[in-house]
């Protein structure tokens, strides 16, 4: 199996498995009829671990015998590698419709930042997505180097930090502050109203007035402060909502799910880098629509060596 998904899935990169530009469009005006204002194209990034194990590990398995017929039989022996958790680091465009999403694109490989980064190039200099044509949306969560990307890749596109994370991180602050206790909780909700209807001048107040309980909570208060103040202005969320954007990174996440999770994490399986980005860009070439020109690709190479 190995074999054959190395050699269909040689050399692959983000414009063998995106769909083409007349595709894109297709289904962008499918989801625009009937609609007064250009659809939303929202552009998640995120990141998903996956299970690896080392290239010091490829050869024999430990137990496994040098011919099947040998006697006698080894017991097999725990490996002498340690597996990793490696980030495959993706992307995914997607159409938001009436609560249902369509599907554009997706990208996803064990990478770093700047990897990513050349990807997401590459796709925008083959012009695959029609920005005359849409609202372009990017939906992430707080990490740093995602933004970063963003500013350089998408000035103009409606930037929102995911809702989601920010409650996640509004619950970690008041827990230090306040502990398990119905105050957290109540300060939880009052802050997360605040957020929704635009008051975050309110909240950054509330949190340069709050006096700390302790070192810990000290903390925590100043790095939320820190985190809110640097998102401010991709938390306007009820005008988001009055523009159809939506407030949550669930397509990415789901992405990671049906792509790399389905796929990659099974009992007892740790890949090989380079079997496991195989594997990905052919998910990707999948559910892209696209995985019978990856193969006609591969066909043709055979008919030509």
């Amino acid at each position: 199996m190995h074999t054959l998904t190395k050699e269909v899935a040689q050399e692959l990169t983000v414009s063998d498995v995106a769909p083409s530009r007349e595709e894109i469009e297709q289904r962008i005006a499918q989801v625009a009829a009937g609609k007064w204002r250009r659809p939303v194209v929202v552009l998640g990034i995120d990141g998903a671990f996956v299970p690896t194990r080392p290239e010091s590990a490829r050869g024999r398995r430990p137990g496994q015998r040098a011919c099947r017929r040998a006697w006698p039989r080894y017991r097999a022996k725990r490996p002498q590698w340690k597996g990793v958790w490696r980030d495959a680091k993706g992307f995914r465009f997607y159409l938001v419709d009436e609560g249902r999403i369509v599907h554009l694109l997706s990208w996803h490989q064990i990478q770093n930042e700047a990897e990513l980064g050349e990807a997401r190039q590459a796709g925008q200099r083959g012009g695959l997505i029609p920005e005359e044509q849409i609202r372009l949306c990017v939906l992430c969560d707080g990490a740093s180097w995602i933004w970063k990307h963003v500013k350089i890749l998408f000035p103009e596109a409606r930037q929102v930090l995911d809702y989601y994370h920010c409650k996640e991180y509004l619950h970690k602050m008041a827990k230090a502050q306040y502990g398990v206790s119905q105050q957290a909780h109540e300060w939880v909700e009052a802050t997360l109203t605040r957020l929704y209807v635009g008051k975050m001048g309110w909240v950054l107040g509330g949190l340069r007035r709050m006096q700390p309980t302790s070192k810990e909570a000290a903390k925590a208060i100043a790095n939320c402060w820190e985190h809110l103040h640097e998102h401010r202005d991709r938390t306007h969320y009820r005008k988001f909502r009055r523009g159809g954007y939506p407030l949550g990174s669930g397509g990415i996440e789901s992405s990671n799910k049906f792509i790399c999770h389905t796929r990659l994490k099974h009992s007892g399986a740790w890949w090989y880098e380079s079997n496991s980005n195989q594997m990905l860009a052919l998910r990707c070439a999948k559910y892209n629509g696209t995985f019978d020109r990856v193969f006609a690709r591969y066909q043709e190479r055979l008919r030509a060596a």
